[in-house]
């Protein structure tokens, strides 16, 4: 490849996103032979079957984050993967937890690990948020209340003492005045049984 060939990859390389799939890169005039040269090279590493990432891009600890919503644009992180990142919950899930809408296309994804869960497609919208991953770079996740409530909701899958754990820490650092938004996206979840008892006795 001449030097002129490889500096028209380069410049097509670096208006990409730090993070991309394959169908990106094809739309920048990127063939999969050129992502195999670069590849090669060292100049991208692929992070998941079709997602790749600039060899040069900032330093994150999302890594498997992106390569899960890149490969699900419709995905919002949810679950232990969203109590951890508000920091309501110690554990290091061994997976990517992600919800899509009841009724789609449920993906299949080995690497890295993904748990998929489907929420009822006339409240998934509720409560998401924008965490930035990396630099520059967001994946939409479900808001510190929200991702509570659905702990609590659904505690024989977390597991009560996760979920009571996430819970309790939530109330304290967000005082009585996060009440108001557990009991809003309760109702609106139609959880209030799960969560208001729960609620009145960590407040007690």
């Amino acid at each position: 490849m001449g030097l002129q060939t490889n500096s028209r990859l380069e410049a097509r390389l670096a208006a990409l996103s730090p993070t991309f799939t394959t169908a990106q890169a094809r739309r920048a005039a990127i063939s999969s032979r050129d992502l195999a040269l670069l590849s090669s090279a060292g100049d991208v590493d692929e992070i998941s079957r079709g997602v790749y990432r600039r060899a040069n891009a900032p330093a994150t600890a999302h890594l498997d984050l992106l390569a899960v919503c890149l490969r699900t644009p419709r995905a919002v992180v949810c679950g232990e993967s969203a109590l951890a990142i508000h920091e309501l919950i110690d554990d290091i899930p061994t997976s990517v937890h992600i919800a899509i809408p009841r009724g789609t296309h449920r993906p299949s994804i080995t690497y890295p690990p993904t748990t998929v869960t489907q929420y009822a497609a006339e409240t998934f919208a509720l409560a998401i948020e924008q965490f930035e991953a990396a630099p520059g770079e967001r994946v939409p996740i479900y808001s510190a209340a929200r991702s509570v409530v659905d702990a609590m909701r659904h505690r024989r899958r977390f597991g009560e003492t996760l979920a009571l754990a996430a819970l309790g820490r939530y109330l304290r650092s967000k005082g009585r005045s996060g009440v108001r938004d557990l009991q809003e996206i309760a109702s609106d979840l139609g959880a209030m049984s799960a969560v208001r008892p729960a609620v009145e006795a960590v407040l007690a």
